[in-house]
C-alpha cells in the first residue's frame, strides 16, 4: 500500500469505466445496488465523474426494514443521482415460504446458506429488471479482496456488467475513496453483508489488511490464516471463472 498512488488509480479506473461503456454502452446508464458501504459507494462515486451524474442510477433495496438506509440516502443526495427504492421483505419471504414448502416435501431443510444468499440473488434480479427498463448496465460492486476469497453470493452481488474494483484491495478502495472526498464515515464503514448481523472480518476470521498483504506481496506471518485464505481461494475460483461448457 505504500507504493499505492490512489489518485493515479483513481482516474485509470474513471477512464476505464468512460472506454468499457463506450465500447459496450454507449449513451447507457450505471445502475447499481447502494447499500450504503464503501463499495457501493465508491463504485457511484467513480460512475458519476465517468458518466456525469445523470447517468448513474442507484437503486437501495432494504429486507424489510434497513437500519443503515439513511446512509445510502446520504450517499445518493451528496452525489445527486436518480434512484429509486425497491423493498425486497415481501418477496424475499413468499419465495422463501414456497421453497421451504418444497424442500419439506423432499425431506430437506432450508440450509443457512439458502437463508442468506437468497436476497441478494432477488436483489441482482431487482437490478437486471431497473437496468434493462432503463437503458443500463449493471455494475459490480464487489473488490478483489472479497473475490479473493469468494466472500460473494455467485448470481447475487457477485453479478454485474463491469466491475470498477474488481482489481483493487479493500485498502486501496479506501484510499480511492478518501480521494474522491466522499464523507468519511461511508468510506471507513466496517464492512459487514448486511445479512447475518456480523462484520466481514468477523466471518472470515482474518482482517482485510492481513488478506490485502498476502494477496500484493505473498507473505503471512500467521501459518494458520495462510492456510484459510488458502483453502478459500481454492475453493472459490470456481466463482471467477466463466461457465465451463464442452467443445464439440
Amino acid at each position: 500500500m505504500e507504493h499505492f498512488n490512489a489518485k493515479q488509480v483513481k482516474d485509470q479506473v474513471v477512464q476505464w469505466i468512460r472506454d468499457w461503456f463506450e465500447e459496450n454502452g454507449k449513451g447507457c446508464n450505471a445502475v447499481l445496488g447502494v447499500s450504503g458501504g464503501k463499495d457501493s459507494s465508491i463504485v457511484a462515486a467513480l460512475c458519476v465523474e465517468a458518466l456525469g451524474k445523470d447517468r448513474v442510477i442507484g437503486v437501495t433495496m432494504p429486507n424489510g426494514v434497513q437500519k443503515d438506509i439513511s446512509d445510502s440516502m446520504r450517499l445518493i443526495n451528496h452525489l445527486g443521482i436518480r434512484y429509486c427504492n425497491v423493498n425486497i421483505g415481501d418477496t424475499c419471504k413468499t419465495l422463501m415460504a414456497t421453497v421451504k414448502e418444497q424442500l419439506g416435501a423432499l425431506g430437506k431443510e432450508v440450509s443457512e446458506q439458502t437463508t442468506i444468499n437468497l436476497p441478494p440473488r432477488v436483489r441482482m434480479t431487482t437490478l437486471y429488471a431497473i437496468s434493462q427498463s432503463m437503458n443500463g448496465r449493471v455494475a459490480n460492486t464487489c473488490n478483489l479482496s472479497e473475490d479473493w476469497v469468494g466472500y460473494s453470493t455467485r448470481y447475487g452481488d457477485a453479478a454485474g456488467d463491469f466491475s470498477p474494483l474488481g482489481g483493487l484491495t479493500v485498502g486501496e478502495v479506501i484510499a480511492i475513496g478518501k480521494e474522491l472526498n466522499l464523507p468519511i464515515d461511508l468510506v471507513e464503514k466496517t464492512p459487514a453483508d448486511g445479512l447475518c448481523g456480523k462484520s466481514d472480518e468477523d466471518n472470515l476470521g482474518f482482517t482485510y489488511a492481513t488478506l490485502d498483504h498476502y494477496i500484493r506481496t505473498g507473505e503471512c506471518t500467521d501459518v494458520k490464516v495462510k492456510a484459510v485464505i488458502d483453502d478459500k481461494h481454492a475453493k472459490n475460483l470456481f466463482k471467477l471463472k466463466p461457465i465451463p461448457h464442452f467443445e464439440l
